[in-house]
């Protein structure tokens, strides 16, 4: 069950950075971590942390909530 939960936050977290026109590149840059750790992040397999999220939703210009 919660690794359904990662997989849905992280296709909610591609479809905020593809509408934001950035690479995961660029996303990355933004919250300070690696390509990799970004790219693992959308197909769940990483489970980032409270504070990831909200640098995430920050660099996205979305609300918290709409990760998940």
């Amino acid at each position: 069950m919660h690794n359904e939960i990662y997989k849905q936050i992280g296709r909610n977290i591609k479809e905020a950075r593809l509408a934001k026109h950035l690479t995961q590149e660029q996303l990355a840059v933004l919250i300070g971590k690696g390509l990799n750790f970004v790219g693992k992040i959308e197909v769940g397999f990483s489970h980032p942390s409270l504070n990831t999220l909200i640098d995430i939703s920050k660099a996205l210009d979305i609300d918290i909530k709409d990760l998940f």
